[in-house]
């Protein structure tokens, strides 16, 4: 995902706060060349935002293969002391990923592709409205985003969260 810059693009911070994905799970699993999931449902979705599950290809640490696993958008650390820190880390950015004590570690063996069939950038318009532009290639085909995955377990429960961060950087001579 782009960070802002120029007219648009007037930010410094990472903007991906929505996608969009119109591909099912059977399109999503010949375009990635995973197997299909059995065990979730994957429909399309118009307006993917933070804290949703959504699918993300990743390899399997015991088979080598791709898979395609349902997480959470808002990568918890494995550290975390509880998930409340998702809200900040729906993004990544690419110049400080190894240095970000959120993601350096993520950034070393999970490692993972979002699908995605573009994304939304909001340009502002008064100071109480923006406009939301969608970004997406000119064929209409389905893409990925580069992302970051970690796995964390609640202490108190024992339940595992899969959770991902999209990794942002500056946008190049295509989108800007």
């Amino acid at each position: 995902m782009a960070r802002n810059r120029g007219d648009c693009y007037n930010r410094t911070e990472p903007m991906c706060g929505r996608y969009y994905r119109r591909s099912d799970k059977q399109k999503i699993a010949e375009a990635f060349r995973t197997g299909i999931p059995t065990t979730f449902e994957i429909l399309p979705s118009y307006n993917v935002a933070p804290q949703t599950f959504q699918p993300v290809v990743c390899i399997n640490r015991k088979t080598l293969e791709r898979e395609l696993v349902q997480m959470r958008w808002g990568l918890v650390p494995y550290w975390a002391k509880d998930a409340k820190i998702a809200f900040s880390t729906i993004n990544a950015k690419a110049e400080t990923l190894t240095s970000s004590p959120a993601f350096r570690e993520a950034v070393k063996r999970r490692r993972c592709l979002i699908p995605a069939d573009g994304f939304f950038e909001w340009q502002p318009i008064d100071k109480k409205t923006k406009q939301p532009f969608a970004f997406g290639l000119k064929d209409g085909s389905m893409f990925a985003l580069a992302g970051l995955f970690d796995v964390w377990r609640d202490k108190t429960s024992g339940q595992t969260l899969l959770s991902y961060s999209v990794i942002t950087t500056d946008p190049n001579e295509l989108l800007v």
